[in-house]
């Protein structure tokens, strides 16, 4: 009876340093997916003119001198100089003369321009439309995390991740009282957005709302998992095929459940981290979220300090791209090919503002046209110019000759006549 204690976490021991040992040594080879690379690629341009309009939403007045502007290109990341950005970008911004100071001389400013105007207004009225999307998004935020508490400064520096309001902290939630008590002031210290009621309806992960439907659907109780599709021409290895088979075996752990009790390194530990990165990466607008940012939440929602072996671990769940020289999870079954066909609602945002970009496009695309039509026809009218002139010049030439022999005729015959 001394040693059974001991026998029992002797055993203990034994199954736990085999789970860390089963979990850490294996190893998944990186495989690039050009189609989710393409995915990313193909909204860069459409993200770099939003970050500068951004940039200059945050002015007072929403005006800055081009030359101020010029001198945060490096932080923007923008790589051409800003009178270039504004000639290959036309109908966002407008450029004016204004006097930093009354007795300066005027100097280049930008403002917005009526069509940029137009879509602000637009946006106001989407966010207003999906306010309850929002609200929920925020509240399932909380819900997952350990305390029911997130910074709040980290929320805003996810709010483009997400789709939320800039002054979501400031005109959202007070009028969500309900839901939310936000402790501090953004910005200055510490402050915090704080859960005030559990919301059961928010407590369903993606998941968990999938096998509900699926099982209504067939009549058959469905087990909420995760769908995993490899990509084309990969293969795992024999022992790692045997551990995923035995980890997705394992019951789904929600991510708005209670894991206290977990270990931190257990294998059910990483299905609750899974599908917490799956539920987030559902929640955010393209489906995808840059590794860094989702560091930022390691506190939070219990992440352990090498969570990103968990996207390449977890290969068929997620990708890890690395375009762009940055690390971003993408959640594979939101896309088909390079398209996302999850579609969030508040990307009705992003579609207006490509309208507006692409109204843009097409009308220095006109203008370049119709520069290099008059440059045509300037180059035939001076070459045809070129060839009157030439003809002109021969036909005197030819009459010089002409005259000429006529002149030394004339010498001849008088010659002959004396």
């Amino acid at each position: 009876m001394l040693f059974k204690p001991h026998t029992i976490s002797s055993h203990i021991l034994s199954n736990h340093l085999n789970q860390l040992r089963s979990i850490s040594s294996l190893k998944v080879v990186w495989r690039k997916d050009p189609e989710l690379d393409r995915a990313i690629e193909n909204d860069k341009r459409f993200k770099l003119c939003a970050r500068v309009v951004r940039e200059v939403l945050n002015e007072p007045r929403h005006v800055i001198p081009l030359r101020y502007l010029e001198k945060r290109r490096q932080r923007m990341h923008l790589k051409v100089k800003i009178e270039t950005f504004l000639n290959h970008n036309p109908g966002l911004f407008d450029v004016y003369l204004d006097r930093i100071k009354p007795k300066t001389e005027p100097v280049r400013f930008i403002r917005f321009s009526a069509k940029l105007q137009n879509f602000l207004e637009e946006q106001k009225r989407i966010f207003q439309k999906n306010e309850d999307l929002i609200v929920a998004k925020l509240c399932k935020l909380l819900m997952m995390s350990k305390n029911k508490v997130v910074s709040a400064d980290k929320l805003l520096h996810v709010k483009k991740e997400f789709g939320f309001p800039d002054d979501f902290l400031v005109d959202l939630v007070p009028r969500y009282s309900n839901y939310f008590r936000l402790i501090g002031s953004p910005g200055e210290g510490q402050s915090f957005l704080e859960l005030v009621n559990w919301e059961p309806k928010f407590a369903k992960s993606v998941i968990e709302h999938r096998a509900e439907e699926e099982s209504e659907r067939i009549g058959i109780r469905v087990r909420p998992n995760f769908r995993v599709q490899l990509p084309s021409g990969f293969v795992l290895k024999k022992d790692m095929r045997d551990w995923v088979r035995d980890w997705m075996e394992l019951d789904y752990v929600s991510p708005y459940a209670d894991v206290s009790h977990l270990e931190q390194n257990s294998r059910e530990m990483e299905k609750r981290m899974v599908g917490v990165f799956h539920e987030l990466l559902s929640l955010s607008l393209y489906k995808r979220i840059p590794v860094p940012i989702l560091g930022k939440f390691c506190d939070e929602y219990r992440f352990s300090n090498a969570f990103s072996s968990v996207f390449t671990r977890h290969s068929g769940i997620f990708y890890m791209s690395l375009k762009g020289g940055i690390e971003t999870a993408v959640l594979r079954e939101a896309y088909e090919g390079d398209k996302l066909v999850d579609l969030d609602p508040l990307l009705e945002i992003k579609d207006k503002f490509v309208e507006l970009l692409e109204e843009g496009w097409r009308q220095r695309a006109e203008e370049l046209r119709l520069k290099q039509e008059k440059l045509r026809r300037d180059m035939e009218n001076s070459a045809t110019k070129v060839d009157q002139m030439s003809v002109k010049e021969t036909n005197v030439d030819g009459r010089r000759h002409v005259d000429n022999g006529r002149r030394r005729a004339f010498k001849f015959q008088a010659k002959d006549t004396h």
